[in-house]
């Protein structure tokens, strides 16, 4: 039995996984919203209270870069380490991964319905893979190619630099340095990046928790220009970037889409913006179309990777 999680700004899951052949079945599954409690360890007891079942395993998917076992949270004011969570939960060692390597280890766990393709490419059967995921952050990750195996690793490209790259898009930075100062990719490309753009294009943001997905259902309707407007420059800016991990990670043999608004705006990343701004590179255009381009559905991706993961490294 292995105890797994993907912990994230907005939300927490756990399950309980076991091994099904060559992957992983969750036994039970959990949701919890994070910022009503003060740390995992609390939502660790709330789960296995609930669930006493004995783990042998646990591996945790956390939004934040993993340090020597310990997670200083960007999107939450928790400080996680994997002994005081070992200790918890009595087990020799819990393993702490970046929810997006995580995330890049459930695509291992995906079938074919759990994958919508935007471009087909022409995938070659060696060499690196990316992905990346758009949610209360930015996550980024790739995979190393080792031979014709993948190997998932971490990274904070997220907050690397943002970089413009017309008219619009310098006014854009040149209004977000105004309030953050340094300006990152998931100052745009992100839930709260949704609602900086609709701010900077003048629209009052709706009174409600969740401002961006009132700012893309309202898109999506049609209801609101502005809303129209700022998650256009939204995906143009997610395609941009997604490009970007492209080149950085020469990734060949694909690049995932994760993360828990592509799906809901899945409408407009099948229209052209999304797919022209990722291959808009100049000399690198034929490369760039020539990567495959896929959008993760399965909202439990980075849950089951975590298990896969856990599984995986007691083979």
């Amino acid at each position: 039995m292995i105890l797994a999680g993907d912990i994230g700004g907005t939300s927490t899951r756990l399950a309980t996984f076991a091994a099904d052949g060559g992957g992983v079945r969750a036994i039970a599954k959990e949701r919890y919203r994070s910022h009503d409690y003060a740390g995992l360890a609390q939502i660790v007891a709330a789960f296995t209270a609930a669930h006493p079942e004995p783990v042998e395993a646990a591996c945790f998917g956390i939004a934040g870069p993993v340090i020597d076992g310990r997670v200083v949270t960007p999107n939450l004011p928790w400080v996680i380490e994997s002994a005081e969570l070992a200790r918890q939960l009595r087990l020799a060692e819990v393993i702490l991964l970046n929810d997006l390597e995580a995330n890049a280890w459930g695509v291992f766990t995906l079938g074919t319905d759990d994958v919508v393709t935007l471009a087909p490419g022409r995938p070659l059967g060696t060499g690196n893979a990316a992905i990346i995921a758009a949610g209360t952050g930015l996550g980024e990750a790739g995979y190393h190619a080792l031979g014709e195996r993948l190997i998932p690793f971490a990274s904070e490209g997220g907050h690397a630099d943002f970089s413009p790259h017309d008219e619009l898009t310098i006014d854009l930075l040149r209004w977000l340095q105004k309030t953050f100062g340094h300006v990152s990719w998931e100052r745009v490309v992100s839930g709260p990046g949704l609602a900086n753009i609709y701010e900077f294009l003048r629209g009052a943001l709706p009174e409600t928790p969740d401002p961006a997905a009132a700012i893309s259902q309202a898109a999506l309707a049609g209801t609101d220009p502005i809303a129209v407007r700022a998650l256009d420059l939204f995906v143009a800016l997610y395609g941009a970037e997604a490009g970007n991990l492209a080149l950085k990670m020469k990734a060949t043999r694909g690049v995932w889409i994760g993360g828990g608004i592509a799906p809901k705006i899945l409408p407009r990343l099948k229209q052209p913006g999304f797919l022209e701004a990722f291959t808009d590179k100049g000399r690198f255009r034929p490369f760039l179309e020539a990567i495959p381009v896929r959008v993760i559905t399965n909202d439990e991706t980075a849950l089951r990777g975590a298990g896969f993961y856990a599984l995986s490294s007691r083979r």
